[in-house]
Protein backbone atom coordinates (compact mmCIF):
# COMPACT_ATOMS: atom_id res chain seq x y z
CA UNK A 1 0.00 0.00 0.00
CA UNK A 2 2.57 2.84 0.59
CA UNK A 3 4.56 2.29 -1.97
CA UNK A 4 1.03 2.43 -4.17
CA UNK A 5 0.81 5.67 -2.59
CA UNK A 6 4.26 6.53 -3.24
CA UNK A 7 3.94 5.73 -7.13
CA UNK A 8 0.77 8.26 -7.16
CA UNK A 9 2.46 11.11 -5.37
CA UNK A 10 5.44 10.82 -8.15
CA UNK A 11 2.99 10.83 -10.74
CA UNK A 12 1.09 13.59 -9.67
CA UNK A 13 3.98 15.99 -8.60
CA UNK A 14 5.30 14.78 -12.64
CA UNK A 15 2.03 15.61 -13.78
CA UNK A 16 2.07 19.38 -12.29
CA UNK A 17 5.31 19.87 -13.08
CA UNK A 18 4.68 19.13 -17.16
CA UNK A 19 1.80 21.02 -16.75
CA UNK A 20 3.69 23.96 -15.60
CA UNK A 21 6.06 23.78 -18.07
CA UNK A 22 3.54 23.66 -21.09
CA UNK A 23 2.48 27.06 -19.63
CA UNK A 24 5.33 28.81 -19.35
CA UNK A 25 7.11 27.12 -22.98
CA UNK A 26 6.26 30.56 -24.59
CA UNK A 27 7.78 32.74 -22.14
CA UNK A 28 10.89 30.07 -22.43
CA UNK A 29 11.32 29.47 -26.07
CA UNK A 30 11.33 33.72 -26.22
CA UNK A 31 13.26 34.75 -23.20
CA UNK A 32 15.76 31.73 -22.89
CA UNK A 33 16.74 32.18 -26.26
CA UNK A 34 20.02 32.32 -27.06
CA UNK A 35 21.59 32.71 -30.72
CA UNK A 36 25.24 30.49 -31.25
CA UNK A 37 24.57 28.73 -28.09
CA UNK A 38 26.85 25.96 -29.43
CA UNK A 39 29.56 28.18 -30.86
CA UNK A 40 30.52 28.48 -27.05
CA UNK A 41 32.68 26.10 -25.44
CA UNK A 42 30.65 25.93 -22.50
CA UNK A 43 27.76 24.94 -25.05
CA UNK A 44 29.11 22.09 -26.31
CA UNK A 45 30.31 20.77 -23.38
CA UNK A 46 26.60 20.79 -22.24
CA UNK A 47 25.50 19.13 -25.21
CA UNK A 48 27.53 16.48 -25.17
CA UNK A 49 25.99 15.30 -22.51
CA UNK A 50 23.46 14.06 -24.30
CA UNK A 51 25.22 12.51 -26.97
CA UNK A 52 25.17 8.61 -26.40
CA UNK A 53 28.66 7.63 -27.14
CA UNK A 54 30.19 9.50 -24.43
CA UNK A 55 28.48 7.31 -22.40
CA UNK A 56 29.11 3.99 -23.69
CA UNK A 57 33.16 5.33 -23.33
CA UNK A 58 32.23 6.03 -19.78
CA UNK A 59 30.11 2.38 -19.19
CA UNK A 60 33.53 0.82 -20.49
CA UNK A 61 35.93 2.81 -18.24
CA UNK A 62 33.53 1.93 -15.02
CA UNK A 63 33.74 -1.82 -16.46
CA UNK A 64 38.08 -1.44 -16.88
CA UNK A 65 37.65 0.17 -13.81
CA UNK A 66 35.88 -2.58 -11.83
CA UNK A 67 36.93 -5.89 -13.64
CA UNK A 68 38.22 -8.50 -11.75
CA UNK A 69 41.79 -9.71 -11.12
CA UNK A 70 41.11 -12.95 -9.45
CA UNK A 71 38.41 -15.54 -10.34
CA UNK A 72 35.75 -14.99 -13.38
CA UNK A 73 32.93 -15.64 -11.07
CA UNK A 74 33.66 -11.98 -9.94
CA UNK A 75 32.89 -10.86 -13.80
CA UNK A 76 29.21 -10.31 -13.51
CA UNK A 77 29.22 -8.04 -10.68
CA UNK A 78 32.01 -6.16 -12.24
CA UNK A 79 30.72 -5.61 -14.76
CA UNK A 80 27.35 -4.32 -13.67
CA UNK A 81 28.02 -0.79 -12.65
CA UNK A 82 29.44 -0.36 -16.44
CA UNK A 83 26.02 -1.78 -17.43
CA UNK A 84 23.70 0.32 -15.33
CA UNK A 85 24.81 3.59 -16.93
CA UNK A 86 25.11 2.35 -20.68
CA UNK A 87 21.41 0.61 -19.94
CA UNK A 88 20.56 4.02 -18.47
CA UNK A 89 21.68 6.33 -21.38
CA UNK A 90 20.29 3.55 -24.14
CA UNK A 91 17.36 3.03 -22.97
CA UNK A 92 16.51 6.19 -22.24
CA UNK A 93 17.01 7.39 -25.87
CA UNK A 94 15.39 4.65 -26.86
CA UNK A 95 12.18 5.63 -24.75
CA UNK A 96 12.99 8.71 -26.06
CA UNK A 97 12.70 8.50 -29.86
CA UNK A 98 9.25 6.16 -29.05
CA UNK A 99 7.69 9.08 -27.24
CA UNK A 100 8.70 11.15 -30.15
CA UNK A 101 6.53 9.23 -32.41
CA UNK A 102 3.77 8.64 -30.26
CA UNK A 103 3.20 12.62 -28.99
CA UNK A 104 4.88 13.89 -32.87
CA UNK A 105 5.06 17.22 -31.58
CA UNK A 106 7.00 19.72 -34.00
CA UNK A 107 10.55 22.08 -33.02
CA UNK A 108 9.20 25.15 -32.03
CA UNK A 109 11.82 27.12 -33.93
CA UNK A 110 10.33 25.54 -37.33
CA UNK A 111 6.92 27.46 -35.92
CA UNK A 112 7.89 30.26 -34.70
CA UNK A 113 7.19 28.90 -30.98
CA UNK A 114 3.68 27.32 -32.34
CA UNK A 115 2.54 23.91 -31.20
CA UNK A 116 2.08 21.93 -34.60
CA UNK A 117 1.89 18.47 -34.56
CA UNK A 118 2.50 15.89 -37.28
CA UNK A 119 -0.15 13.64 -38.77
CA UNK A 120 0.27 10.22 -37.91
CA UNK A 121 0.26 9.37 -41.78
CA UNK A 122 3.05 11.96 -42.06
CA UNK A 123 5.75 9.50 -42.15
CA UNK A 124 4.62 7.31 -38.87
CA UNK A 125 7.98 5.72 -37.86
CA UNK A 126 10.31 9.13 -38.65
CA UNK A 127 11.45 10.82 -36.00
CA UNK A 128 13.31 13.19 -37.33
CA UNK A 129 12.12 17.18 -36.77
CA UNK A 130 9.69 15.92 -33.79
CA UNK A 131 10.98 18.25 -30.26
CA UNK A 132 8.77 16.28 -27.55
CA UNK A 133 10.96 14.85 -26.04
CA UNK A 134 14.38 15.99 -26.04
CA UNK A 135 16.68 12.76 -27.54
CA UNK A 136 19.66 14.84 -26.32
CA UNK A 137 18.26 15.98 -22.80
CA UNK A 138 16.69 12.07 -21.93
CA UNK A 139 19.76 10.54 -22.10
CA UNK A 140 21.18 12.79 -20.53
CA UNK A 141 19.05 12.73 -17.65
CA UNK A 142 18.97 9.12 -18.16
CA UNK A 143 23.02 9.27 -17.75
CA UNK A 144 22.55 11.36 -14.79
CA UNK A 145 19.84 9.47 -12.64
CA UNK A 146 21.94 6.75 -12.96
CA UNK A 147 25.26 8.23 -11.75
CA UNK A 148 23.36 9.79 -9.19
CA UNK A 149 22.51 5.76 -7.53
CA UNK A 150 26.15 4.93 -8.39
CA UNK A 151 27.28 7.63 -6.97
CA UNK A 152 25.07 9.33 -4.52
CA UNK A 153 27.24 12.30 -3.07
CA UNK A 154 28.09 13.56 -6.65
CA UNK A 155 24.06 13.50 -7.62
CA UNK A 156 23.98 17.57 -7.39
CA UNK A 157 26.93 17.64 -10.54
CA UNK A 158 25.35 14.93 -12.37
CA UNK A 159 22.19 16.53 -12.48
CA UNK A 160 23.49 20.14 -13.01
CA UNK A 161 25.22 18.61 -15.82
CA UNK A 162 22.46 17.12 -17.30
CA UNK A 163 19.64 20.30 -16.73
CA UNK A 164 22.60 22.03 -18.21
CA UNK A 165 22.46 19.73 -21.49
CA UNK A 166 18.51 20.19 -21.13
CA UNK A 167 18.43 24.59 -21.28
CA UNK A 168 20.86 24.64 -24.13
CA UNK A 169 18.04 22.68 -26.31
CA UNK A 170 15.97 25.20 -25.17
CA UNK A 171 18.06 28.18 -25.98
CA UNK A 172 18.70 26.84 -29.34
CA UNK A 173 15.16 27.16 -30.36
CA UNK A 174 15.14 23.32 -30.44
CA UNK A 175 12.50 22.27 -27.81
CA UNK A 176 10.01 23.87 -25.57
CA UNK A 177 10.72 23.45 -21.55
CA UNK A 178 7.70 21.13 -21.54
CA UNK A 179 10.33 18.86 -23.81
CA UNK A 180 13.05 18.95 -21.38
CA UNK A 181 10.86 18.55 -18.31
CA UNK A 182 9.33 15.64 -20.20
CA UNK A 183 12.66 13.86 -21.01
CA UNK A 184 13.86 14.49 -17.50
CA UNK A 185 10.81 12.83 -16.01
CA UNK A 186 11.09 10.06 -18.63
CA UNK A 187 14.88 9.18 -17.95
CA UNK A 188 14.63 9.07 -13.96
CA UNK A 189 11.37 6.67 -14.64
CA UNK A 190 13.79 4.59 -16.90
CA UNK A 191 16.36 4.32 -14.16
CA UNK A 192 14.13 3.54 -11.30
CA UNK A 193 13.07 0.61 -13.18
CA UNK A 194 16.48 -0.35 -13.75
CA UNK A 195 17.92 -0.01 -11.09
CA UNK A 196 14.28 -1.86 -9.15
CA UNK A 197 15.65 -4.86 -11.28
CA UNK A 198 19.25 -4.71 -11.37
CA UNK A 199 20.63 -2.46 -9.18
CA UNK A 200 22.73 -3.51 -6.50
CA UNK A 201 21.32 -4.50 -4.06
CA UNK A 202 19.65 -6.61 -6.59
CA UNK A 203 22.26 -8.58 -7.95
CA UNK A 204 23.42 -9.18 -4.50
CA UNK A 205 20.27 -11.13 -3.48
CA UNK A 206 20.55 -13.19 -6.69
CA UNK A 207 24.06 -14.19 -6.60
CA UNK A 208 23.64 -15.33 -2.95
CA UNK A 209 20.41 -17.14 -4.02
CA UNK A 210 21.14 -21.08 -3.86
CA UNK A 211 21.49 -23.39 -6.49
CA UNK A 212 17.96 -25.44 -7.42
Amino acid sequence: MKRRHSATTVIAVAALVVLAAHLADRWAYEWIALDGVYEEDWGRMLRVMGFLPLWILAAVALVLEDWPARTASSIAPAMRRGLLLFGAAAVSGIVGELLKLVFRRERPRAHDGEYVFRALTDRPLHSGGLALPSSHAVVAFGAAAMLARLFPRAAPVWYALAAGCALTRVAAGAHFLSDIVVSGIAGWIVVALLWRRYGPERGRTTERSPAV
